[in-house]
């Protein structure tokens, strides 16, 4: 967390730079139980297109602050949330060495937020994400933990037009943007600290 200075997006990828993020988790209890909200990322995304991910994230900018940031989740989902309203949890620093000219070094600022619209309801960035789905939090734990191969999510997807299309798609951890056991131990725990999650 020494500041360096600032660089292109592109740079920090290439350098392995480390940088912030921020990232809001959405629970949702539209069906009685918990579930996470995942957000299908665009096809044309440098990292990890075509894959399922955090509900909400992305880049703070050179000076943004962590409150900032939260413009994402109007951005990416249309939802107007005040910053008070999201729970914190603090932050996990997470590195994924993609291959020799492409490396992660996030400062994850992460963020939990419960909301229990629709998944239709949701206005999604047509050019960042493809599709909106929920998961039960309880079988992405055993996903995450090799406790079953696969499970269910349940949304839509974005067609050309823009319409959202409902879909059931069987997901495994390839479907997934690959981040580390110990991220998704810490979410977990942060659910359960909040009451989000038995």
């Amino acid at each position: 967390m020494n500041w360096l200075g600032v660089a292109p997006r592109s740079e920090v990828h290439a350098k392995g730079l480390w940088h912030q993020t921020f990232q809001c988790w959405i629970v949702t209890y539209e069906r009685g139980e918990p579930e996470l909200l995942l957000q299908l990322r665009h096809p044309e995304k440098d990292l990890f297109p075509n894959l399922l991910d955090i509900s909400c994230a992305g880049h703070l900018a050179a000076g943004e602050t962590t409150e900032e940031g939260a413009r994402e989740l109007e951005e990416e989902l249309g939802l107007k949330v005040a910053f008070n309203q999201l729970l914190p949890c603090g932050m996990f620093a997470e590195e994924d060495l993609i291959s020799e000219k492409l490396i992660d070094r996030e400062f994850c600022h992460m963020f939990l937020y419960r909301c229990d619209q629709l998944l239709s309801a949701y206005t999604l960035q047509a050019d960042e994400v493809s599709g909106i789905f929920a998961v039960s939090a309880a079988h992405l734990e055993q996903l995450i933990r090799h406790e079953t191969n696969q499970l269910t999510a349940r949304g839509y997807l974005l067609d050309t037009d823009g319409q959202k299309i409902e879909k059931n798609l069987p997901i495994g951890l390839m479907d997934m943007v690959p981040h580390p056991a110990a991220y998704f131990e810490f979410l977990f725990g942060k659910l359960r600290e909040y009451g989000l999650m038995a």
